[in-house]
């Protein structure tokens, strides 16, 4: 089998039984309700991590309001679906392609900012977009949110599955997409500005592509928490909410998808499982952040990828010496 054939199918591979076998555990009650509303809503958090990720660790540039771009595109997908009465998946993409504009929007004025000025700018452009969510009462519901019934919502399993399936995709685009010329560019702008400049890179240009793209990531994130949970409520674009996607950016390693990705789905359950302390858990969380910090500061993976043909390999490898002996 040609190398170039291999290293695709194995992946394809492993991304089928990720995202198949367990919507089929959690179809015939292997996996109970709860557990499965868990890993589907890291599931979430983990295309939350990625938005960020694309600004942050693959940009290079400091954005802490992810959580507004992510109400954006929830509160939009309820609109398109109940309101207008659009398809489910039209309404999520719909929602997404507003969710971008609108990050051209905030990201048009504010990219000439670098560094903590910048990172100021997005956290008020996010607080205000919890603000306005808040006072469109008519579409959002106020500060007690709006409800989205939707078979997603009751599906357990095909929830799963939606999530997983547009995780895997996002993250094969992305991919693909780094490994081309504009994302050899976006890593260049990234590195250094001015040398990126210097070689004729258009690093405006180049940081909006970034911000657009992490914001429509974010957008299609929070159409699908709508999805999922079937509520949704004005605070989760608050500050702490990008404060928690920010971490699992820091904790899986800044520039790496798959670090991240890991991240969100370990702290996700950390918090469900330490919830038998109740707010003693709240230590434990920051706890580990520091330790982390302080004995790996790179975060778990750095900017290193997770690969599954060398993970594939080392098991051929580790199964060939045990039947060897």
């Amino acid at each position: 089998m040609a190398k170039k054939t291999r290293d695709t199918l194995i992946p394809a591979a492993f991304a089928v039984l990720l995202t198949i076998v367990p919507s089929v555990l959690i179809q015939i009650k292997l996996i109970d309700t709860y557990t499965a509303q868990i890993i589907t809503v890291a599931g979430v958090n983990a295309i939350l991590a990625v938005s960020v990720n694309m600004i942050t660790g693959i940009t290079g540039q400091l954005s802490i309001g992810q959580a507004g771009f992510m109400a954006i595109g929830a509160y939009s997908c309820i609109f398109f679906k109940l309101n207008l009465g659009l398809p489910l998946l039209l309404a999520a993409v719909l929602a997404a392609l507003l969710t971008s504009f609108a990050g051209f929007l905030i990201g048009f004025p504010t990219l000439k900012l670098t560094g903590d000025y910048l990172a100021i700018v997005t956290l008020g452009s996010g607080e205000i977009i919890r603000v306005i969510l808040t006072n469109i009462k008519e579409v959002t519901g106020g500060a007690n949110g709006r409800q989205f019934p939707n078979i997603l919502s009751f599906a357990p399993g095909l929830s799963f599955f939606t999530v997983t399936l547009t995780l895997v995709v996002i993250v094969a685009l992305l991919q693909n997409f780094l490994r081309s010329t504009f994302g050899r560019a976006i890593l260049a702008v990234r590195e250094d500005e001015i040398a990126a400049n210097s070689s004729g890179i258009s690093v405006f240009r180049y940081k909006m592509a970034g911000f657009v793209s992490a914001a429509f990531i974010a957008g299609l994130g929070g159409a699908l928490y709508a999805m999922v949970i079937g509520f949704v409520k004005p605070d989760i674009a608050s500050f702490t909410k990008s404060i928690d996607y920010l971490i699992f950016v820091v904790l899986g390693g800044m520039g790496s998808m798959t670090g991240a990705i890991l991240a969100a789905y370990v702290l996700t359950y950390l918090q469900e499982f330490l919830r038998f302390l109740q707010d003693y858990r709240l230590l434990i969380y920051p706890l580990i952040l520091i330790i982390v910090m302080l004995y790996r500061p790179q975060g778990l993976l750095g900017m290193k990828e997770l690969s599954f043909v060398r993970l594939w390999d080392r098991v051929r490898m580790f199964a060939a010496r045990v039947f060897r002996r």
